[in-house]
């Protein structure tokens, strides 16, 4: 049985670059745009054009150099917005304008002092007038996870009559409880006539660490497109983490899901990302951290080194890591020294370790970890003779 494709909506350019301090030149915009069309990716988020002078020119220069990617330029429910990101996108093979509005009660309130028919008629005319410059509209409707399912299906059905090609559900505020969100996808799904002719897509928030949760129950649940950003970079806690989502799905079968993406181009990608922004990845962020395959303890240790997978859901491999590590501390047991003293030359019996142990556990105990030169250290003060290795 073929598994269901789940496009990759790459947003690292736009949303990922709202963290403060992350501010990209259209050089290394062209540089991670490059890298991502090699990593598989759908479409790519390149900026919002009317922001600024310089957002559109690197919108407009990833339109020219990507071939097999779309390229999407963000708007506001705003006519300008709209004729200034279609310009940016004039040179793109596959150009979509994303457009949208808030749709939350919170929003129409407070943000736009408006009222939900006006909402739904400025959303439809943003889609027509979206249209009129590209096929491929994308439709936002910010704050949908606070918005109330019954309007946001009535908002969805009147801008698929007007031709919108896919629907964003975002969790703006990364709110939704994963089954919650799971439910509204489902809701869309069964109750929006038409729902058919637009994919549905996600686009969660990690204020409460629920986005690749949230982007997980949503795809379960009839979703076909994950926006996402690399190293769940983003406004605030950041967005769903694209590594994250791809490996989900991958190690799911279940799921019956899966994307395009070439994972073992996501380390270097991650590392490409973490250089050119500025902002380091946490060591222990999942799939692509420094301590993603790494280990410590003593029993985990052990576990691995006799069987991979005793520790590791994940090959290293297939994410583009060389190998696992084994850290030593003073957590760490005899096979992990065995281990290493064997990757720096000794092969050691079990005698000459248990007296290298006793010396080690004296290093361990002074050292957050216990490298490679310590070691040989170790075992030139310890009372075995090398001569006897």
């Amino acid at each position: 049985m073929s598994k269901d494709k789940v496009d990759i909506f790459d947003t690292t350019l736009r949303d990922g670059e709202q963290v403060p301090g992350c501010k990209l030149g259209t050089e290394q915009k062209l540089v991670i745009a490059e890298r991502l069309e090699q990593l598989g990716v759908d479409i790519i988020e390149a900026g919002f054009p009317i922001s600024s002078p310089g957002d559109f020119k690197s919108v407009s220069e990833v339109a020219k150099l990507v071939k097999n990617v779309t390229v999407c330029g963000l708007t506001r429910a705003v006519k300008k917005d709209i004729e200034v990101a279609a310009e940016a996108l004039k040179h793109a093979k596959r150009p979509r304008i994303h457009t949208g509005i808030g749709t939350s009660e919170s929003h129409i309130r407070h943000k736009f002092n408006s009222n939900k028919e006006t909402i739904i008629e400025r959303a439809v005319a943003a889609v027509k007038h979206a249209k009129s410059f590209v096929e491929d509209v994308e439709f936002f409707a910010e704050d949908a996870g606070r918005t109330d399912n019954e309007f946001l299906a009535r908002i969805c059905e009147e801008l698929i009559k007007v031709g919108v090609t896919v629907l964003n559900i975002p969790d703006t505020t990364g709110y939704c409880l994963p089954e919650e969100y799971g439910a509204k996808i489902k809701y869309l799904k069964e109750n929006v006539t038409g729902i058919h002719k637009a994919t549905l897509s996600v686009h969660c928030h990690n204020d409460l660490g629920l986005a690749t949760a949230n982007s997980i129950a949503g795809a379960s649940n009839g979703a076909r497109q994950i926006e996402c950003t690399i190293n769940g970079i983003g406004e605030r806690a950041g967005n769903t983490s694209l590594e994250e989502v791809v490996m989900v799905l991958r190690q799911h079968p279940t799921l019956n899901l899966d994307t395009n993406i070439n994972s073992k181009l996501l380390y270097s990608t991650s590392q490409l990302v973490s250089r050119e922004m500025g902002m380091i990845v946490q060591p222990n962020k999942a799939i692509v951290g420094a301590n993603a395959f790494a280990h410590s303890s003593g029993i985990h240790q052990d576990g691995v080194i006799k069987h991979r997978e005793t520790y590791e859901i994940i090959d290293p491999a297939d994410v583009g890591v060389d190998e696992s590590t084994i850290v030593l501390t003073a957590r760490s047991g005899r096979a992990a020294l065995a281990y290493r003293a064997k990757l720096v030359g000794y092969e050691l019996t079990k005698l000459q370790l248990d007296e290298v142990y006793k010396e080690f556990l004296k290093y361990a105990d002074l050292k957050k970890e216990v490298v490679d030169q310590d070691i040989h250290e170790i075992v030139e003060a310890s009372s075995i003779t090398l001569q006897n290795m």
